[in-house]
Order: C-alpha cells, then structure tokens, then sequence
C-alpha cells in the first residue's frame, strides 16, 4: 500500500455494524453530505473532490461492506438492503438526522433505497434519515439502460466464484480502465491504488458476491426507480457521457423519465466524473448543496 492511500485509510474512523468493521471517513464542517462509492473500489474515489467539498460541508464517506478498508467477509449475502441499514445506523452512529447525497454507481442504487425509505417515513410521520438534495453520478439507476462490461457479467454469473479467485492485477486494470474516458484514465500508480483496495483482505474473493446488486437493480425496478421519478426534492445528474456503462444512454433515460430533469452532460468522461473531471463535479455540488430550502 503506498503512502497516499496509507494517509487515507489513517485518517478514517470504525463503525461496527453486526459484527463486521466498516471503514469511513469524516471531515470538514457544516451541512453533512453523505459520499455513496460504486463497484468495485471504494471511498478513496472522493478523494479528488474531498479537499475542495470539506472546505464548505462535513463530508461522510463509507467504504460499503465487501469494499475498499471494511471488512469482507467471503461467504457473505451482500445485499443493497443491508448497505442501506448500516449507511443509516453510520449516520445515527455520529449524530446526523439530515444529509445531502453524493452517489455514485452501487451508491446510486444505495441512495435510491435511501430515497425510497426517507419519503416512506415522511408519507406517514415516522421519524429518522432525511435526504436533502442528491447528486447523482453516472450508475444503473434505470436497469433497462444498464450495460455491464464483459467481466462484470461474469463475476455475477455461474464462472463468477472462479474468476473471484483467479483474477489478476493485470486482468482487473485492464477491464476498469475502460471505463474511463479516452483522455482521462488513471495513470499506473493510480491503478495500483484501485487494485490494492480491492485486494485489500482478499476482498476480489468476495467479487462474486458483493456484486449481486444488479440483479436486486432489477428485482427492484419498481420501488427504485420510482423513488427517484415520483420525489420532489433538488436532484441533479452529472453524466460522463463516454461511459460504456451508464453513460450517455442512462442520462437519455434520466431525462425522459424524471419531472423537470436537471441534467448536466459531460463529454469525453466516462464513468468516474469525480475523478475525470473533478472540478464540475465540485461545482455541481456546491451549487446544489448550498440551497437553502428544504421541503420538510
């Protein structure tokens, strides 16, 4: 592990949930936001937008059970549900009633079970997590548009246990580099960071495992999608429309499916705007973060 990710994982905090450690990290004053990570890396993809975000709001960013510095139990049954209830108890944990929601990828669909729960509570005056406003980066928030690369659909069929075990250092930086824009990949130390997340407690070998949310995307389309096309509250997506994933296609069905669709488009960048292009997704944030109105 080198000394930045070192440096990351020092500065954070434990929460135990059930037995299991979860690893998150916590910083910066005023309206919290809550930070969402996508499979299969973990809170590290914050960090370039950390800094500049903890300047103007208390940030809190996971590592969601199976990932990055949590732990990864190897026979476990991951589960979107299960991210979501340690997500609350974390914010319960540290004090916190109200967040906005930064989400990405697995986080988009985490923070679409949050939404779902939060108007659910309201509906009937029950009392705990209040979502503010959300913005959501490039996900399969809508199943039908979703589109996995090769490996993804692997791990999360019948050759998935195998793979989990077998798969390289190599095998991996060759598949998630191209999820990245043509101009905005990673450099070689950054891979290696990606890898010693994963790899971290031989989580690779929980790969198969910590990636059936997409099937739960599926199973759940109805009461996920509909949390986000049915909620009245600021949401915004900022799409890197050169993802292969979820891109230019998802921020299509984004658009056609949720009223008055603030929709911001990023050309060249592909499925990581918060590492790609840092900057506009600090921008969007700050903008959409800053409002003061809150409907509750």
């Amino acid at each position: 592990m080198d000394a930045l990710l070192a440096a990351w994982r020092e500065a954070g905090s434990r929460y135990v949930h059930h037995g299991h450690e979860i690893f998150y990290r916590d910083a910066g004053e005023g309206r919290a936001v809550l930070c969402l990570h996508g499979f299969p890396t973990a809170s590290w993809d914050w960090h370039r937008v950390w800094e500049p975000l903890a300047s103007d709001f208390r940030l809190i960013a996971p590592d969601l059970l199976g990932f990055g510095f949590s732990d990864k139990p190897v026979a476990h049954d991951y589960s979107v549900l299960e991210h979501a209830d340690i997500v609350e108890g974390l914010l319960a944990a540290r004090g916190i009633d109200r967040v906005e929601l930064l989400a990405h990828g697995l986080g988009d669909t985490v923070g679409q079970e949050l939404l779902h729960r939060c108007e659910q509570r309201r509906a009937s005056g029950e009392a705990g997590l209040r979502l503010g406003a959300i913005l959501w980066l490039n996900g399969g928030m809508f199943p039908e548009r979703h589109q996995p690369p090769r490996m993804q659909s692997w791990l999360a069929g019948p050759p998935g246990p195998l793979i989990s075990r077998l798969i390289s250092e190599r095998a991996f930086v060759r598949g998630l580099s191209r999820l990245f824009g043509p101009e905005t990949r990673p450099d070689a130390p950054e891979m290696r960071r990606f890898w010693a997340l994963v790899s971290y407690r031989n989580g690779h070998h929980a790969m198969c495992r910590t990636i059936r949310y997409t099937a739960e995307r599926r199973r759940n389309r109805e009461r996920w999608v509909g949390s986000v096309t049915r909620s009245t509250r600021a949401m915004r997506l900022v799409s890197g429309v050169a993802d292969p994933v979820s891109g230019g296609r998802m921020a299509d069905r984004y658009a056609e499916l949720v009223p008055l669709a603030d929709v911001r488009r990023l050309t060249g960048i592909g499925h990581y705007p918060q590492l790609e292009a840092a900057d506009a997704v600090v921008a969007a944030a700050r903008d959409l973060f800053s409002r003061t109105d809150d409907p509750y």
